[in-house]
């Protein structure tokens, strides 16, 4: 599956260089799970190649980015906040946890949002996140192209320098995304057991 969905992307990529940059990077910050690793550093090939402008394909990463996290914050706006508050408690979590996390919001939501766009796997969903916490939206929206402007160029240099060898690095980008999706998952069944535990002793 992830050797078709490289081939689709690159295919894609060859095709219409900047415009595909743009859709697939909305696509992945639209909560779909296309890895970002390998549309810039593929981008960065064509650079390599004289077939692309670096600072053009970091923009189009970035705009993409920009373009697909709105839908994402909206979704989270309009209905993650209403189902938390409704079925939380299935999940542990309760009205005091709900606005810890407003506070939490509310002091560090923006560097939250900016650090987010520089790691993989988490970039994909901060968005949802943020519009289910209510982070104000300009804002977000400024720091979240800033951060995956970052991201772009970072990515994008990566595949210049690495040229006919772009995809050397994908097998490491890969093992650190199951690390931290192996993160995540102990950490919230984590957070379950002690919130089960603790109301068993109730």
């Amino acid at each position: 599956m992830g050797e078709w969905l490289s081939a689709l992307i690159t295919h894609d990529i060859a095709a219409w260089g900047y415009l595909a940059v743009v859709v697939l990077m909305a696509l992945e910050s639209a909560n779909i799970p296309i890895p970002s690793e390998v549309t810039l550093t593929f981008a960065g090939f064509l650079v390599s190649q004289d077939k692309a402008d670096l600072h053009l394909m970091a923009l189009a990463g970035a705009c993409g980015c920009l373009l697909g996290s709105l839908p994402s914050y909206a979704l989270g706006l309009w209905l993650g906040r209403p189902f938390l508050e409704r079925y939380g408690k299935w999940f542990f979590v309760s009205p005091k946890q709900i606005a810890l996390g407003d506070r939490w919001m509310e002091k560090y939501g923006n560097s939250t949002a900016f650090f987010s766009r520089l790691l993989p796997v988490v970039r994909t969903f901060i968005s949802f996140i943020a519009g289910m916490w209510k982070a104000p939206v300009l804002t977000f929206a400024v720091l979240t192209f800033i951060g995956s402007l970052i991201w772009s160029y970072v990515l994008v240099f990566i595949g210049v320098k690495l040229g006919d060898n772009w995809a050397i690095l994908h097998p490491y980008w890969q093992k650190f995304e199951i690390f931290i999706i192996i993160f995540i998952l102990g950490s919230i069944l984590g957070y379950a057991w002690y919130h089960w535990k603790e109301a068993t002793k109730k």
